[in-house]
């Protein structure tokens, strides 16, 4: 789940209009964005279907973090310092 929430993250961070200078990688991140949110679907259906019926929030933050997910969701909001991304990632 973990995974599939980070793909889902690093998807709308390129569409985002604010971190991204074309058009055509956002459309492409947007069409991949729904596979991956159905990816994302199936991991918490899976989760539900073993009882699993609780995220643990200090548990998942930890995991984000260990895997650069700050970094990630920092580039979902506008850009701090008003100039174009830097597109060499």
């Amino acid at each position: 789940m973990v995974d599939s929430y980070l793909t889902v993250l690093k998807r709308l961070s390129s569409v985002n209009p604010a971190q991204t200078t074309g058009t055509y990688t956002a459309l492409r991140a947007a069409q991949a964005l729904v596979s991956e949110a159905r990816a994302l679907r199936d991991a918490l259906s899976l989760m539900f279907e073993r009882h699993e019926k609780e995220i643990h929030v200090r548990t998942m933050a930890e995991a984000l973090q260990s895997l650069d997910g700050d970094r990630i969701l920092s580039r979902l909001g506008p850009s701090g310092n008003g100039l174009p991304p830097d597109t060499r990632s």
